[in-house]
Formats: C-alpha cells, structure tokens, sequence
C-alpha cells in the first residue's frame, strides 16, 4: 500500500483507493499458481473454527487449502467442503508432509490449549512458510518460548494482546496504538489488534486504521473467516502488510453489508460477500 507523510504515531485510515490488489490472472493459470494453505486446529468440540477458516480461504483464492484436525472432524469437513483436503492428526509426528507442501499456514483457530495443540504450534513454528496466527495460538505464544516465523501475521483480539504484553485489557484498549506496535516489534511481524477501530501496525512502525465496521459483526467465528481471508491473500501474493490491511477492510465491508439486516449475523455469511468484494477491488 502506497505510504503518505502522517502525523507523528497517527495511523492511517484504510481507504479503499490505496490498498493493494491481486493482479489478473493469465488465461493459463492454474491452482499451483496461487498457493496451498494449511489451517491448523479444531481440537474435540472446535472443528467448525477450522471449516470456517478454510471456507475462505477457498472463496478468497487459495489454489489449494488443506486441513489438519482432530481425525474425528474430517468426514463433516469432507462433506461439507469436499474442494478442501482434509487430514486427521492425532499427533504432531503426522504433520510434516503437509508443511512441507504448504506456502501460508494459519494455526490456532480451534486449537486448544491442551498437549494436542500445543504439540502442532510447536511443529507449525518450526515451518519457515508466511503464517497467520489467531485465537489459541496467541494464548500458548504468550506463556511458551516460540518464534513466529517471518512475514507472518498474528490476529488478536483485546484479552489475546494483554495476554502477549502481560498486561491488562483495559491497559490495551486504553492505548491500542501503542499495543498493536509493541506486538509488532516483539514479534517482527504484522498484528491486526481486532475490536471496533481494527489497528494493523507494521514491525516497521506502520500503523493503519479500519473505520469501518457494523455492531452485527459482534459474533463467534468471524475472526475465523478472517484468517481464512488473509491466509488466501498471502498464498496469492501479497505481502503480509499488504494482505492484512486489504483482508480487514474486505471483512469490515462485508460486515457493513451485511450488518443492515440487523442481529444473527453468521460467520459464514460473510464469506460469499468478501468474495464479492475482492472481484470489484480487483477483478480476476
């Protein structure tokens, strides 16, 4: 996204006009040329976390998106979504050939924080791939000594970020600014602070702010689909600044679209229409 002079630590407000597009694609494209994305997590009683990750990933462009779950996930992942590759980890050891295959992971939505999914962070972070990660992921990161690979993005929400900087929520809400940007740093990462008024700061100092929005969005599983959307951007290409600040803005469109009919706003309704959304951003 083209860069502007700002006021000393004022972000800038996402606009339409200066986000990063796709570029079309050739008329011999095919799925190899646009990434594979993993999604990592589900653990007993989380599997539609995952499913809704992978959902838009796949809507958003994904060449290919596999999953690894509990084995118990997979037959209603396969029938739900059979465009998706879906394999059953009951342990770590089971992951490596799927790494090896992926360009972008996202790890934690679903996850848990019991041995199963700490044992799959820990092989997920050894994978020098581009990653996202959200949800449990950041809870295990905050109290384990992990390194987030680089050109990666960290997703959290208030109570996550206070986790990571220990200290309070209100302490983060009181100085967004300032916590998207030590999370930034300490990670040399980007870190999209979710709440009203999304922050996306940059390791760089980079700071950009998401005005847009509806109240309905206020619901489970729509982080999920975030993660999915910018998983898919950075398998397509963009830079993990570039795809955070494009995938917020798609995701916070969708949710005003969306918004106006009111309360019992789904997850899973916002993904045909970010859809929508990147192909008038940027046609295929």
């Amino acid at each position: 996204m083209p860069q502007t002079k700002h006021p000393a630590n004022a972000p800038q407000t996402l606009d339409r006009l200066a986000l990063a597009g796709l570029a079309p694609r050739p008329l011999d494209a095919h799925k190899g040329d646009f990434g594979h994305v993993l999604v990592v997590g589900g653990d007993l009683g989380t599997g539609g976390a995952v499913m809704l990750s992978a959902q838009a990933a796949l809507r958003c462009g994904a060449g290919l998106v596999s999953v690894a779950t509990r084995p118990e996930h997979v037959g209603a992942g396969l029938a739900r979504q059979p465009e998706t590759m879906w394999l059953g980890v009951s342990s770590a050891n089971q992951l490596p050939g799927v790494l090896a295959r992926a360009s972008v992971v996202v790890v934690g939505p679903g996850l848990g924080q019991a041995a199963w999914g700490r044992s799959l962070l820990s092989a997920v972070a050894g994978a020098q791939v581009a990653q996202v990660w959200d949800a449990d992921a950041l809870n295990l990161l905050a109290g384990a000594p992990l390194s987030v690979p680089g050109g990666s993005v960290l997703t959290p929400h208030p109570g996550e970020a206070a986790r990571l900087l220990g200290i309070s929520t209100e302490a983060v809400q009181a100085d967004r600014p300032g916590a998207a940007r030590k999370l930034a740093r300490r990670y040399a990462s980007v870190c999209v602070l979710k709440g009203a008024g999304t922050l996306i700061a940059g390791p760089d100092g980079r700071l950009a702010l998401c005005e847009r929005g509806h109240p309905a969005m206020a619901g489970a599983g729509l982080g999920d689909v975030l993660t999915g959307v910018l998983a898919a951007l950075l398998a397509q290409g963009l830079q993990a600044w570039q795809a955070a600040c494009l995938g917020v803005w798609l995701h916070a469109r969708a949710g005003e679209r969306l918004g106006r009919g009111g309360r019992g706003l789904a997850a899973s309704d916002l993904v045909p229409v970010i859809r929508e959304l990147l192909e008038e951003h940027c046609a295929c």
